[in-house]
């Protein structure tokens, strides 16, 4: 018996407990793709998948819906894999553990993934349904959206008749997003060189914090553990001498980081004592600093059995510090025109030290075009100064309000007539399929949508039950009502 076995609505949860068994990172998403159009043949659909494992699935119309208007209904196959430290698991090959808290699925120590997960289960729970009421259904599913929305913009949309596109990747039920922001991922990377060194070794880290989508949680002000590993780094040298043999933190650009962890050598004649105190009093300070967003947070020093032969040069040590201190980050600018809606921000998710480079992995977000630009070339700007270089990878727009949708009406009436309750129409911060779809289908009528998913992108991810059920209620109902 599954995990998800006597959950409703029924066939939804058994799609999603089937798509969590499937390894599906980012990058890693033949094997769901695959799965997709073995479920399509399986039923007699005419399906499309393309090279970047995309695929289209078509339902014809039920009786009395024949000639309707084709319904566009989108998601991606792909899931951001985070996990605890402690967690062993293989994102490549193995599946996910699942459990039920209450109302709540969750993966065991990982995410996930009902980011976007459970669009897909939405969708083949609509495709093998014979006895509903819709128009022509028009499924896409897409790939690598977590890493710069990849497969929709490699997609041939040319297949498709409908001009109205239901995006089913939203994580506040009842929330209808009509406008999102466009973004990109900046890659800095500064040349670094190495010399033989001497000396104990001592392991800092950051953890306990608690992380979080780089877009919908990023006016939060949570922690980010490379950059408050970077401040403690730079404090510790304003009274030590040390040198750095290891440097590393975060997992995915649009996910803030929630650990972080460096090597320093100090000399053979140094205790280590002051290294100690000074690190307890850093951590004293960012907890107090960081009281309330990320009570868990935690700052140690521990002396290492075995110590690095290698560690990067003073110069290539002050570089790093100095991009660690000036780089911007977080919230940068929030909308004059909406209330309470962060317009741009960027994220440090990823640092790396190899061995020839030193690089910081940006995602950049803003709903005004010309700033997010200006944000790269400031990184830029303090990247090259050091003799780095920039790369900038999955840059894809803004999605615009439309002042007229018909979709937008039939949905919010549909919700409201349906719970009684008042749906809420908003723009977002983080990033959706929908700008650049409207691109490729001229007159593109979307709305964005999902069921309650709290702490996406996160091990501590958790999906509404309840909020599943009622979404797919509405999303029935709206395609009932979409004749």
């Amino acid at each position: 018996m599954g995990i998800c076995e006597n959950l409703e609505p029924k066939r939804v949860f058994f799609y999603f407990e089937e798509i969590c068994g499937i390894p599906h990172g980012s990058g890693n998403t033949k094997a769901i793709s695959d799965y997709c159009v073995s479920f399509a043949k399986a039923h007699n659909l005419k399906w499309v998948q393309d090279e970047s494992n995309n695929i289209i699935i078509f339902k014809d119309g039920s009786k009395g819906y024949e000639n309707s208007e084709p319904i566009i209904i989108q998601g991606h196959l792909d899931m951001v894999c985070e996990k605890e430290s402690h967690v062993d698991i293989d994102f490549e090959k193995d599946g996910l553990k699942l459990f039920i808290d209450g109302d709540f699925l969750r993966a065991q120590g990982t995410t996930l993934g009902g980011d976007d997960g459970i669009a897909v289960a939405y969708a083949l729970a609509l495709l093998e349904d014979g006895s509903l009421e819709h128009p022509p259904l028009e499924i896409v599913l897409t790939v690598d959206e977590e890493t710069g929305l990849l497969g929709a913009k490699s997609i041939d949309l040319s297949v498709l008749k409908g001009r109205k596109l239901l995006n089913i990747d939203s994580d506040e039920e009842g929330v209808f997003l009509t406008s999102c922001a466009g973004g990109l991922r900046a890659d800095c990377q500064i040349p670094v060189s190495w010399a033989a060194a001497e000396g104990t070794a001592y392991e800092i880290t950051v953890s306990g914090l608690l992380g979080g989508h780089s877009g919908g949680e990023i006016h939060k002000e949570r922690g980010n553990g490379v950059m408050l590993l970077g401040r403690a780094l730079y404090e510790l040298g304003q009274e030590i001498n040390y040198s750095l043999a290891s440097l590393s933190g975060g997992l995915k650009d649009n996910a803030i980081p929630r650990e972080a962890r460096a090597v320093l050598l100090l000399p053979q004649e140094d205790d280590g004592q002051l290294l100690l105190s000074k690190t307890d009093d850093i951590c004293k300070t960012l907890k107090n600093e960081y009281r309330s967003s990320d009570p868990g947070l935690e700052i140690c020093c521990r002396k290492l059995a075995e110590s690095p032969e290698e560690a990067v040069d003073g110069i290539s040590l002050t570089k790093i510090l100095f991009l660690l201190r000036t780089m911007p980050w977080g919230v940068q600018h929030m909308s004059t025109e909406i209330e309470g809606l962060v317009e741009t921000s960027l994220n440090p998710g990823i640092m790396k030290l190899e061995e020839d480079a030193f690089t910081l992995c940006f995602a950049i977000r803003s709903s005004v075009t010309s700033r997010k630009y200006e944000l790269a070339s400031r990184l830029a700007f303090i990247t090259e100064f050091f003799g780095g270089e920039v790369g900038i990878h999955g840059d894809y727009p803004a999605w615009e309000y439309r002042a007229k949708s018909s979709m937008r009406n039939l949905m919010a009436g549909t919700y409201r007539e349906l719970f009684q309750e008042e749906p809420r129409l908003e723009a977002i911060h983080a990033g959706l399929e929908c700008g650049i779809f409207s691109g490729k289908i001229e007159n593109l009528d979307c709305i964005s949508f999902g069921p309650d998913n709290f702490d996406i992108h996160t091990p501590q991810e958790r999906l509404s039950i309840s909020s599943t059920e009622k979404v797919w209620k509405l999303l029935l109902e709206f395609l009932k009502r979409s004749k």
